[in-house]
């Protein structure tokens, strides 16, 4: 049994959570990082500014929604968007500082992950797969800075990854969240975008660009301005955005289930938790699990999931 503190400070939300299994409790909280309407994303140096003003907030916020944070057995963090060499984002350095600090402080010991890792092992505690930690199964982390599929095998306490399929160019969540900007809408765009979409009943259909297992999605941008420049409604090119990312994720998944053989299917990150994704997805694949929308976006859930794996065994 452990009380286990995650924090995570990744390029959109700051946030912590606290995963207790003797009282089978876990609770989150998180903040989005501040962008100006009209822009379509934050730069690195505003994130770590606005992290290092946000951490202690969301570590407040956690204490109160949790009623305290004694007893604390361990510390996670997230370090680094993947698990890769080279990868580096400044935002994840507010965040280690301050675990760092943590875990002298109450002298418990301090387990790193990606960012990746994290949303992986969200995906697994909210669809209650986490025995495919010790597995093997597809995980597609689909967000607005990556859109990627992994073929994953579990250890016991972490993954191992290897990236088998992604976009070449335009990311999902960049493409949603440019389309929502282009349609005068809050960001992030995916929830506004979704309310739209379903207000739409024509039947689009959409031919994804691929490239073996791979998909390309610059072109859903253009499509989307060309349409608005020739005057389709706000509700048909939402739904058409979402119907060409849908069909995306749909043409890598097939590719991969063909090329590598078939294993469960796990959907993470913040464009997964929308529902017409979903249902399209679940409808398609008999074993395809998601994370419910509090695990999909950025969250610290899953790192200190990862942590209390690590200490525990």
């Amino acid at each position: 049994m452990s009380r286990v503190l995650g924090i995570d400070t990744s390029n959109y939300t700051t946030s912590a959570a606290l995963s207790d299994t003797d009282a089978d409790l876990m609770c989150q909280s998180k903040l989005l990082l501040p962008v100006k309407p009209g822009e379509k994303g934050v730069r690195q140096s505003d994130a770590v500014f606005h992290h290092t003003a946000q951490l202690p907030q969301v570590i407040s916020s956690l204490r109160e929604q949790s009623g305290n944070l004694k007893n604390i057995d361990a510390i996670g963090v997230s370090t680094r968007p993947r698990n890769v060499d080279g990868s580096y984002m400044p935002c994840f350095t507010v965040g280690l500082g301050t675990a760092r600090i943590l875990s002298d402080t109450l002298n418990v010991p301090l387990f790193a992950c990606s960012h990746q890792e994290g949303h992986i092992a969200a995906a697994l505690y909210s669809s209650r797969r986490l025995d495919l930690m010790e597995g093997s199964f597809y995980a597609f982390h689909v967000s607005g800075g990556t859109t990627e599929a992994l073929l994953v095998r579990g250890n016991g306490r972490g993954f191992e990854t290897r990236r088998i399929a992604s976009s070449l160019d335009l990311k999902a969540g960049q493409a949603i969240d440019r389309t929502a900007v282009m349609l005068k809408l809050p960001f992030p765009g995916g929830v506004h975008l979704e309310k739209l979409a379903l207000q739409c009943e024509d039947v689009i259909s959409y031919k994804p660009t691929m490239k073996g297992c791979d998909c390309c999605l610059s072109g859903v941008e253009n499509q989307c301005a060309a349409l608005l420049r020739g005057g389709a409604s706000r509700e048909y090119i939402a739904k058409f955005c979402l119907t060409a990312v849908m069909n995306s994720i749909i043409g890598m998944t097939d590719a991969i289930l063909k090329e590598f053989g078939q294993l469960p299917l796990v959907y993470a990150g913040g464009v997964m938790s929308d529902g017409i994704l979903q249902r399209a997805l679940s409808e398609r694949y008999s074993d395809a699990h998601f994370a419910a929308p509090e695990f999909s976006c950025d969250n610290a859930a899953g790192v200190a999931i990862l942590a209390q794996r690590h200490l525990s065994t």
